[in-house]
């Protein structure tokens, strides 16, 4: 092996190595620059200089964010979670049930009774809601062996269901202040990085992660080494559970009112995170760092359109083909590595 061979093997193993969080960061950076080439050529101004705009642009994905860091987990294992955007409109109408305040009259709130909470119940209510429909999800999942799709496709559908029903479709509004605080300025950027924080730790170095790793890569070899794999899947689907409904409270508290239509399409943007930041739809492989750099790749390529002045019906169709186009790379993926 000539001198040339062996550093053309050095190069080709340390792109090997290399982390697939460093070339989606790449793809951040380079979509970043486009759009403030483009601000110049057609605004006038510069699209990352503006440091309101991008403060907007970070609360507004930080919410799907924190939905996104659950789906990862639920794909990482070969499934997928429809029921998040439909989760966070039933969990916002019942925390917010129990969030108001009587200070503008008994007759504006839904329980006359139970005004003025303490902050920690209409919270801890909305998260148990939100872990009970993620238990539903999993048990069904695990147990019955119900495709992920179908179990989740059940739950998005009869969960946005009680929303309207919970108050025949009336929206509720009238929080207490220490409740509102939650999704005052930037708590809710505040969160989503305690909760990847929170997740990236477990997924990276305890037995939760392994498992679920495990499960995705493949499932009957995670059975043979000793994995109670239906335990694990229920444990997985009530997180995603767990972080819809802890979305829900913070996107309720930041707008000061839940509606039933609350969190339409989050699910999907919570996909589109995950996927664009590496998750293979197929299972095994991703990273909630990875999704946290999507989550971004997903703000600015929306933020971006905006700031372009481009139609909210072109923003839609232009969320579609980067979904599909994010499949398609992850499809890509597979192949090239099936073949090295």
């Amino acid at each position: 092996m000539t001198t040339t061979d062996i550093n053309t093997a050095q190069a080709v193993r340390k792109t090997r190595r290399m982390p697939a969080e460093v070339n989606i960061l790449l793809v951040l950076v380079g979509i970043a620059l486009l759009f403030e080439i483009l601000g110049w050529i057609f605004q006038g101004q510069s699209f990352l200089g503006n440091m309101a705009r991008l403060k907007i642009m970070i609360l507004q994905v930080s919410v799907i964010g924190i939905i996104s860091v659950g789906v990862t987990q639920t794909i990482i294992t070969g499934g997928i979670d429809l029921s998040s955007g439909s989760l966070v409109g039933a969990v916002a109408m019942v925390s917010m049930s129990l969030a108001q305040t009587g200070a503008y009259g008994l007759d504006r709130v839904l329980y006359p009774g139970l005004t003025d909470l303490p902050v920690i119940i209409p919270v801890a209510v909305g998260l148990l809601v939100g872990l009970a429909a993620g238990f539903v999800n999993g048990w069904l999942i695990a147990y019955t062996k119900i495709p992920p799709f179908i179990a989740t496709l059940g739950m998005m559908v009869a969960a946005r269901g009680f929303a309207k029903w919970y108050t025949k479709g009336a929206p509720i509004s009238f929080p207490t202040e220490s409740f509102a605080f939650i999704g005052s300025g930037m708590m809710p950027v505040l969160i989503f990085v305690i909760v990847a924080v929170i997740f990236y730790i477990l997924m990276k170095y305890t037995r939760y992660g392994k498992f679920t790793y495990a499960i995705g890569a493949n499932e009957v070899a995670a059975r043979v080494s000793g994995i109670n794999v239906e335990r694990q899947k229920v444990k997985i689907y009530m997180v995603a559970g767990l972080l819809s409904g802890l979305a829900a409270i913070v996107v309720a508290a930041r707008g000061q009112t839940a509606q039933a239509g609350m969190g339409l399409m989050y699910e999907l943007d919570a996909i589109a995170m995950a996927v664009i930041g590496g998750t293979s739809l197929t299972g095994g492989r991703g990273s909630i760092l990875g999704t946290a750099i999507g989550m971004v790749i997903f703000g600015v390529i929306i933020s971006g359109f905006t700031f372009l002045r481009l139609d909210a019906y072109y923003q839609e169709m232009m969320k579609g083909v980067i979904i599909v186009a994010a499949v398609i790379v992850d499809t890509y993926r597979q192949k090239k590595g099936s073949k090295s």
